[in-house]
């Protein structure tokens, strides 16, 4: 199993990564859009632009279709992401539109509704959105890339710290990585997790609000850097953050303990028709606290990547040696306070977190 795995590893990368020069040149004629900019710079994407178009790394495209698994490499759409480029696999056609893939059709739908002659081969309803199937898509894209590379990155920081301790050079004084992660998980543990969960329950909580506080800062960190093989807006994908939050929702409502659903159906202390009408705004708040958690950290560092790029994009849309200064003066301090969010979102999301753990988990009159 074991041998499958890496020879099915050793196939997606050897076969869809691939470097390419020259591919797609820019025209300087066009107009600058500072909207398509910044939104091209937060969504994923399947490749990454190492140096501009003319050096790229092609993301290998893995997708579940109706004749089984498909693999090849974006490179085969040439750089196109209008739906213009056709790729043919396994007797099937596919189009990239918006960083998105789906089945090229260039007929008519069944209510013959949409555009049947463009040029374009993907079909566009009134709000200019495809409306053509699309295959299961598990692409290796570039936030998938991120996740792989800081996962990487955690485990080789965390695994040397380990070892450091197990090693005979350790003499009860951290050095090296263990000197740097050992302060910021007594911070989680001092600072986050006993406040909010208790010195008698926060240790089976430590692993999650360990890891969700070192993921969500690294990526934040690895966003901010505008060179390959960072760049990724991992944090600031609303899947990301969903799946996040859904992991602190399902953790909590396991860990409840009969007095916190005795608080959210039966409010005690309260007149029963307060009761009655207390319940239903309880039951709503289940759902609200990790939907914060979704909405706040995916807002929070989308919005500043797209403040720093509009700040750039003024020194193009005004094309005025006086305007470049204040543009580069104002995107220095927004940087500077970039940095400080990447860090304080960590800390919201897991404070937050180990807050919602151990209001799940008080027992009656029990003080944190």
């Amino acid at each position: 199993m074991i041998k499958f795995a890496f020879s099915f590893l050793v196939l997606i990368f050897t076969f869809n990564f691939t470097f390419a020069e020259g591919t797609t040149k820019s025209n300087d004629s066009e107009t600058f859009n500072p909207t398509e900019t910044a939104m091209h710079h937060v969504k994923d994407s399947h490749q990454f632009e190492i140096w501009g178009d003319d050096v790229t790394l092609y993301l290998p495209v893995i997708l579940w279709t109706d004749n089984g698994l498909v693999l090849f490499s974006s490179k085969e759409f040439k750089g196109n992401d209008d739906g213009e480029v056709v790729v043919e696999k396994n007797g099937m056609r596919f189009i990239k539109f918006h960083e998105k893939i789906y089945y090229a059709n260039t007929k008519k739908n069944a209510s013959g509704e949409y555009i049947t002659e463009s040029s374009q081969i993907v079909h566009l309803d009134d709000q200019h959105h495809p409306i053509n199937k699309a295959p299961w898509d598990f692409s290796i894209t570039k936030n998938i890339f991120s996740m792989w590379l800081s996962l990487g990155i955690l485990l080789v920081v965390f695994i040397s710290a380990a070892r450091y301790y197990k090693s005979k050079s350790y003499t009860g004084v951290p050095k090296g990585l263990a000197a740097v992660v050992e302060p910021l998980i007594v911070f989680v543990r001092d600072e986050i997790a006993i406040p909010n969960i208790g010195e008698k329950k926060y240790k089976k909580y430590m692993p999650y609000l360990l890891t969700v506080f070192f993921f969500i800062w690294l990526n934040n960190v690895m966003g901010l850097i505008p060179f390959f093989p960072f760049g990724a807006n991992l944090t600031g994908n609303i899947a990301v953050t969903f799946t996040l939050a859904v992991i602190t929702f399902i953790i909590t409502n396991i860990s409840g303990n009969k007095n916190y659903w005795k608080h959210i159906f039966w409010t005690p202390g309260v007149p029963v028709p307060m009761k009655l009408f207390l319940a239903p705004i309880e039951v709503i708040g289940i759902f609200t606290k990790p939907f914060s958690l979704m909405v706040r950290l995916f807002a929070n560092i989308t919005a500043g990547h797209i403040i720093i790029i509009s700040l750039v994009s003024l020194i193009f849309i005004f094309k005025s040696y006086f305007v470049a200064p204040v543009s580069i003066i104002a995107v220095v301090f927004i940087s500077v306070i970039e940095i400080l969010v990447t860090a304080l979102q960590a800390y919201i999301f897991t404070t937050l977190s180990a807050l919602y753990f151990g209001m799940a988990t008080e027992d009656n009159h029990e003080e944190h």
